[in-house]
């Protein structure tokens, strides 16, 4: 979902989509219009809102008569005392950069609090841990947190030319360590992806952006902050907005197979034009077959042969040592 898209719709509409996903036959042109229709204003008017070079106009106001009934809100950035800069975006939150260790996530709309509060509790939950990303404090702004300096595994996958087995494997592991550690604090991300993995000053594994849910001994959730996967990265499930151990695992699959191959699940498809036919291809267990050293591990996340988080950590445990 575009970052356009889910400050335009605030929460409502997002919760909306994920609820009635599995209806896409039914829905899903509708979301379709509406996403390509703010992605167009958003191109016509050369908003960029992960830069942060760009206008200061993160939502842009271009609508047309048969959008009429859409409010788009322009969404201006600022700076809270001590933001030098904002360096990136976080679900419907801004990152600013402290200093070269500290960021502060706050709410692209002053006072839209709710998916911050979540985070703090879920991080707060979660503790310190190496494969976290550390919550360092809070202000009447936002979440100060820890910075992760070389960005996010997305953006050094996509830019670098080579990058060696060895890194790739250790970063496989590094996130199903991740994963495993959040499910064993009961936690479910419900968006993991490479855009949520970031690097640290090692070029070590964080996982980030904790708006999903936790979970009661019985199952019963007590949290949720309403983040669900993309659709390369969905479960097809009765219910679009349950989420669990194996929605999870499945969108680790997916990350693996990024990491290995250095591209998406069905590349020639575009996540939100074409969610439709990867959404049939999931539920057929149409998955990639591509040659990589972990077809077996992520072909077992799709396919939801893996109990735990920590059985991908040993699988992968394995390859690395061979």
């Amino acid at each position: 979902m575009s970052s356009v898209l889910r400050i335009l719709s605030s929460r409502t509409l997002h919760l909306f989509q994920t609820m009635w996903y599995p209806l896409d036959i039914v829905f899903g042109s509708i979301f379709k219009a509406l996403r390509s229709r703010t992605l167009h204003a958003s191109d016509s008017k050369a908003c960029d809102t992960s830069c942060p070079q760009t206008s200061a106009i993160d939502g842009c106001n271009e609508q047309t008569d048969t959008m009429s009934h859409v409010e788009i809100i322009e969404v201006p950035r600022y700076y809270p005392l001590g933001v030098s800069e904002i360096i990136g975006r976080g679900g419907e939150c801004f990152i600013g950069a402290i200093d070269e260790f500290t960021v502060l996530k706050y709410p692209c709309i002053p006072g839209n609090c709710e998916s911050i509060q979540i985070e703090a509790q879920l991080l707060e939950v979660l503790g310190s841990h190496p494969r976290i990303i550390a919550l360092k404090g809070r202000t009447e702004n936002g979440l100060i947190l820890q910075r992760a300096s070389n960005g996010c595994l997305n953006d050094c996958l996509t830019s670098q030319s080579f990058i060696d087995l060895d890194r790739r494997l250790l970063w496989c592991k590094q996130a199903a360590e991740a994963v495993s550690y959040i499910h064993g604090k009961r936690v479910i991300h419900c968006d993991i992806n490479l855009r949520n993995l970031l690097l640290d000053g090692n070029l070590d594994i964080l996982l980030a952006d904790f708006q999903g849910m936790l979970k009661s001994a019985d199952d019963n959730t007590l949290l949720d902050g309403l983040s669900r996967e993309c659709s390369k990265s969905y479960q097809p499930r009765v219910h679009g907005d349950y989420a669990c151990v194996a929605t999870d695992l499945f969108a680790l699959g997916s990350a693996i197979y990024f990491v290995m191959t250095g591209h998406e699940v069905f590349p020639e498809l575009d996540s939100l034009e074409d969610d439709e036919e990867i959404l049939s291809r999931f539920r057929n267990g149409l998955f990639p077959n591509d040659n990589h050293p972990c077809p077996q591990i992520t072909e077992k996340c799709w396919k939801q042969q893996y109990r735990q988080a920590a059985e991908v950590v040993s699988d992968l445990c394995l390859i690395q040592v061979t």
